[in-house]
Parts: C-alpha cells; structure tokens; sequence
C-alpha cells in the first residue's frame, strides 16, 4: 500500500510529514525504551518506505508524537488499536513569487 502510495506521492510538492502514535500502554523493550522511540520508530519505517519508493528523501520528516493525541479511548482493544497508527500531513509547496 505504501509503495502505492509513494508513486503518488513522488508526483506532488511540499513536505511530508509522517506522524506516528502509540496506545496508552507503556513499553520498555531495548528496542523501543518508551512510547516516544515506538511512535517514531513507527513513523520511521514509513519515511523509510516512501523514500525507497522513490519521494525525495529532503521533503520527508518522521515525528512521533507517542501516546499524547489518541483517536479512541484506550480502555478497549479497539481503540487500542485506532490508536496505533502512523498519519501522513502533506504541506502544499511554497508559492513562487
């Protein structure tokens, strides 16, 4: 879906930012010591796709913004679930004079 994605994408101007979210439930792996490093290993792994998909590697930024801006309630699987999620935020490119 991504590489799909990309192809449209690689098309258009402006930035793209790739935000990535975590449920409320804390983790503390090597990996991923918190919520914070999970969410912008989230958001990461899109900016990796995309950019190998072919969208310029200088119009792509990951943020993670952990748990802090859930869709659902976290007290259910599935909002758990709508919570875990990475959100793609296109900026129209810059008006030329």
């Amino acid at each position: 879906m991504l590489a799909r994605l990309a192809e449209r994408l690689a098309g258009l101007g402006g930035e793209i930012s790739v935000e990535g979210h975590t449920d409320s439930r804390p983790i503390a792996t090597s990996r991923f010591p918190s919520n914070w490093e999970l969410s912008t290993g989230r958001a990461s792994a899109v900016v990796r796709v995309l950019a190998s998909a072919g969208v310029a590697r200088e119009r792509l930024r990951a943020i993670g913004y952990a748990d802090t801006r859930p869709l659902a309630a976290n007290d259910a699987a599935e909002g758990r679930a709508a919570n875990r999620r990475a959100e793609l935020v296109l900026r129209r490119p810059a008006r030329q004079g």
